[in-house]
């Protein structure tokens, strides 16, 4: 059946958002065929207004729309639209409109939610409900102290909000919707009764949607400015959800790392782990495509990089070449002082540098004297966070790991990779770079009847087209 599936080639378009950049990319994808062309990349960020941190949402709209454009002019063919996103923000909406401008989850009115959801509901029930891990950017911290709540009917997630703007269909996609906290982890479903017990309206969230499913077709001004009328299918809405649908895993006893901003370190299982241990570990169970789990746990990425460098760019009133740079960490001989990764001082925008040096003098270490020493102590720590997260993981699921497939921006890292190598005693497999598109494309592939049916075909699939690059533990 697999064979006959994957017979015919299709061309579809993905929209793939994060958090400091955005494109529109068409894939093409065949019984031995993936294929990824970029049409276009944009800058996303965040934008400081009187009341805090946003998106520049209409700015990311258009610049979505522009490139579904060209996507179109490139590839008269394309058969259907994905999109996804990073996790947990939304759009508010009264009578389809939007109300304001999307706040970003680094914005500080998060600590108020975090107070008032607990003094409700314990974060202990919490994780009973919903699996996820403590994060005080989780939606339902959000949503607990946004005042226009109560004047919106709809709350639409990121890519929700993006795939309304298109079609006009007001859905929520289960892998994303389960950032929340507000979605139930043995069914999958809204947990009504947890969401007005904290003051958080029923009402405003919509109907779940699995990946795969039709979300509707393009609204006719939509389709007049883009070229073609195409409909919009639900992919894993969360990036997380599609870079791990192109992890091409062939061991049931391998890791996965999806590196960018975020380190999100994990294993897939079928059956959430609710025990106190993973609790305190901080684990979370997000849903993945195929009713499954990614049983992961957050660990700050190469956001603690490109913030380092973005303010040596500022100093310095000229761009780094950020290969030089890490040639020359590669360079640094001898021990660097380690600090914690997701040290709450490091999760804001500014001056990293400086706040990095600040965590490491106030350990009692004393600060590298030159900016590879400095990058260098960055990647290690990173890496250290990884070892620590992959050896929690094999201890709360009982599994002995033997591999770790590292995709995403961070597997074109080389010291990154070599230190995670180094530092869990595991291979490394790393790639594909271009993962979160990937399984956007691979799971609107499969809907339009072009991919294999199931997760471990689609995985070949990327296996046979997209050979990793192999780091051995020294």
């Amino acid at each position: 059946m697999s064979e006959s599936r994957s017979a015919a080639t299709v061309s579809v378009a993905a929209v793939d958002l994060g958090a400091t950049s955005g494109r529109v990319v068409i894939g093409r994808v065949g019984a031995d065929v993936l294929e990824l062309e970029l049409v276009s990349r944009f800058p996303n960020g965040p934008v400081q207004r009187p009341d805090g941190l946003h998106w520049d949402y209409a700015a990311l709209r258009e610049n979505i729309l522009d490139g579904l454009a060209e996507a179109v002019r490139r590839e008269p063919g394309i058969q259907s639209i994905g999109i996804d996103s990073w996790a947990v923000d939304y759009g508010l909406l009264r009578d389809g409109e939007l109300i304001g401008e999307p706040f970003h989850y680094r914005d500080e009115r998060t600590t108020a939610g975090v107070e008032a959801v607990h003094a409700t509901a314990p974060f202990a029930e919490l994780y009973r409900r919903n699996g996820l891990q403590f994060l005080p950017f989780n939606t339902l911290y959000q949503y607990r102290i946004d005042p226009a709540v109560a004047d919106a009917d709809a709350a639409l997630l990121i890519p929700d909000l993006v795939a309304h703007a298109l079609t006009g269909a007001m859905v929520a996609e289960r892998t994303n919707a389960s950032t929340t906290g507000l979605v139930r982890v043995e069914d999958g479903e809204w947990d009504l009764e947890l969401a007005e017990r904290l003051g958080i309206p029923s009402g405003i969230l919509p109907d779940l949607v699995d990946p795969g499913i039709l979300i509707g077709r393009l609204l006719p001004k939509v389709a007049e400015r883009i070229g073609a009328d195409l409909p919009v299918i639900a992919v894993g809405s969360h990036d997380t959800a599609s870079a791990v649908v192109a992890v091409p895993m062939t061991s049931p006893n391998a890791a996965y790392i999806s590196c960018g901003t975020w380190g999100l370190v994990g294993v897939e299982t079928t059956e959430p782990v609710l025990t106190d241990a993973a609790r305190e570990a901080n684990f979370t169970h997000e849903r993945g495509v195929d009713d499954t789990f990614r049983f992961l746990h957050n660990v700050t990425g190469l956001w603690l990089l490109s913030e380092t460098v973005r303010a040596w760019e500022q100093e310095d009133g000229a761009s780094i070449e950020l290969v030089e740079l890490l040639d020359a960490a590669s360079e640094v001989t001898g021990a660097v002082p380690l600090f914690d990764a997701n040290d709450p001082a490091l999760s804001a925008p500014g001056d990293m540098a400086a706040r990095i040096i600040a965590v490491l003098e106030a350990s009692g270490a004393e600060a590298p004297a030159t900016r590879p020493a400095l990058v260098r102590s960055i990647i290690e720590s990173i890496a250290v966070a990884f070892a620590d997260a992959i050896s929690t993981a094999a201890e709360l699921t009982g599994r002995t790991l033997d591999s770790i497939h590292l995709v995403g921006g961070g597997s074109l890292n080389r010291l990154l990779c070599q230190a995670t190598a180094d530092r869990t005693g595991l291979p490394v497999l790393a790639g594909p770079v271009e993962a979160t598109a990937l399984g956007n494309v691979l799971v609107q592939a499969r809907a339009l009847g072009a991919a294999p049916a199931t997760l471990a075909e689609l995985r070949s699939l990327v296996a046979r087209t997209q050979e990793p690059v192999r780091y051995m533990p020294r």
